[in-house]
C-alpha cells in the first residue's frame, strides 16, 4: 500500500502550482491518476522502466499489453518515434492535440517494458488542458494506460480512480468528468492502408476523410474477439468488464425502437426469471420497458452516439451498486462513435445474443 494524495485542480482555470507538484512526483519515478479529455489515465515517466512496472503492477495489468506514450509537444514526438513519415506528420498536425493514437516505429529512448517489447510505439497528444500541463511541466512523455484495475470499465471521473486504485498511486488529480468517456481511437499509419486497431472518439469515417485513403476495420477492432498479437492497448483480453454478468443483444437493424425493445424484452423474459434485473437502454426505448419490473439505466439518444458514449462506462460501473443480478444491454448501430460503443460493449459482456 502507498499513500494516495487526492489534488482539485478546475480545469477551466489550472493551477499550475498544484500540477508543478503532481509533475515533481512524475519525475521521481512516481505514478500519478490525471484526467485526459477520454478517460482518466495512470501515467509515470515513459522513459523510467521502473515507474513504468509500477503501471503494470498497481494495475495487475498483463506485461504484454502495452501503453501509450502520451507527449505535449512534437518535439516530444521526435524523441519518442524514430521516423514520422511526412504524409502522416501533416495529418497529426491536423488532428494533435485530440483523442487519436498512432503507432509508429519506436526509437531506443522507448524502454521494452513500455511497448511490450514492440518495435512500435502507440503515441498520441492529449487535448486536455490538465493532461496537457502535467506532460509539460513533468519534462518527459508520460505513458498511461486508463487509471482501472485491468478489465474494469475504465474511469470517467476521479471517483473511478478512486473506487479501483486507491493505495495503488502516488495522487489522483480530480479535475471532474472526462468529455468524450471512452478511449482514444487507435490506428497503425504503418501499414498501407492503416488498419484501426482500436475505435474511439474520432471516427473511422472522419479519418478516411483527413488521410484520403481507406482505413481497414478487422474483427477484433469492433470487438469481435481478440487480435494474435497486443500490437496496441484493447485489442487483446477482455476488458470495460462490469462484475455484474452482461448480455448485448445485437440486431440487424436499430431505426425502430420498438422492435429493439421487443427483442430485449424477449431476452429479459428467457434470461431474468427469479433474477433482478437491469436494461443498459437508449432514450428513445426506456419508456418501453415500463411495467417489466426492470432497473432501466438510460445510456443517452440514439441520435447522440456522443452522450451515449459519454455515459457508458458510468453506467457499466454502476450496474455493480445496484444489486441487480443481470445485466441487458441494447445494441446500436455501428457507425461514427457507435463503432467504439459496440466495441466497448461486446468486449464488456459476457454473452452475445444476435437475434
Amino acid at each position: 500500500m502507498v499513500e494516495t494524495r487526492i489534488i482539485k485542480v478546475d480545469p477551466l482555470n489550472v493551477d499550475e502550482d498544484a500540477l508543478r507538484l503532481c509533475a515533481s512526483v512524475i519525475r521521481r519515478g512516481g505514478l500519478v491518476a490525471f484526467p485526459t479529455e477520454t478517460v482518466y489515465g495512470l501515467g509515470a515517466d515513459a522513459y523510467n522502466p521502473r515507474a513504468v512496472r509500477r503501471i503494470f503492477e498497481a494495475k495487475q495489468r498483463p506485461a504484454d499489453n502495452p501503453l501509450i506514450v502520451h507527449i505535449a509537444s512534437f518535439d516530444q514526438l521526435y524523441e519518442v518515434a524514430a521516423e514520422i513519415p511526412k504524409r502522416i506528420e501533416g495529418f497529426l498536425r491536423r488532428v494533435w492535440p485530440g483523442p487519436l493514437t498512432v503507432i509508429l516505429r519506436r526509437s531506443d529512448r522507448v524502454p521494452d517494458v513500455v511497448t511490450a517489447g514492440l518495435d512500435t510505439v502507440a503515441v498520441r497528444m492529449p487535448a486536455h488542458p490538465v493532461a496537457q500541463k502535467l506532460i509539460e511541466f513533468s519534462g518527459v512523455p508520460i505513458a498511461a494506460p486508463s487509471a482501472n484495475l485491468s478489465g474494469r470499465p475504465s474511469p470517467t471521473t476521479a471517483q473511478h480512480v478512486i473506487e479501483d486504485l486507491w493505495g495503488r498511486v502516488d495522487v489522483i488529480i480530480d479535475a471532474g468528468e472526462t468529455i468524450f468517456g471512452v478511449e482514444s481511437t487507435i490506428i497503425d499509419v504503418l501499414t498501407d492502408p492503416p488498419v484501426l486497431l482500436r475505435p474511439g472518439p474520432y471516427p473511422v469515417e472522419k479519418l478516411r476523410e483527413l488521410l484520403g485513403k481507406d482505413i481497414v476495420v478487422p474483427g477484433f477492432a469492433r470487438g469481435l474477439g481478440e487480435a494474435e498479437k497486443a500490437l496496441s492497448p484493447g485489442v487483446k483480453y477482455r476488458h470495460y468488464a462490469p462484475r455484474t454478468p452482461l448480455i448485448l443483444v445485437e440486431l440487424e437493424g436499430y431505426g425502430d425502437p420498438k422492435r429493439v425493445a421487443d427483442a430485449v424484452r424477449m431476452v429479459v423474459e428467457a434470461e431474468g426469471r427469479g433474477r433482478r434485473v437491469a436494461i443498459l437502454a437508449s432514450e428513445e426505448t426506456a419508456p418501453l420497458y415500463r411495467g417489466l419490473g426492470v432497473r432501466v439505466v438510460v445510456l443517452g439518444p440514439r441520435r447522440d452516439m456522443y452522450r451515449v458514449a459519454r455515459n457508458l462506462f458510468k453506467a457499466l460501473r454502476e450496474l455493480d451498486t445496484m444489486g441487480v443480478d443481470l445485466a441487458v444491454a441494447e445494441g446500436f448501430e455501428e457507425r461514427g462513435l457507435g463503432l467504439a460503443v459496440m466495441n466497448r460493449l461486446r468486449k464488456a459482456s459476457t454473452r452475445i445474443l444476435r437475434l
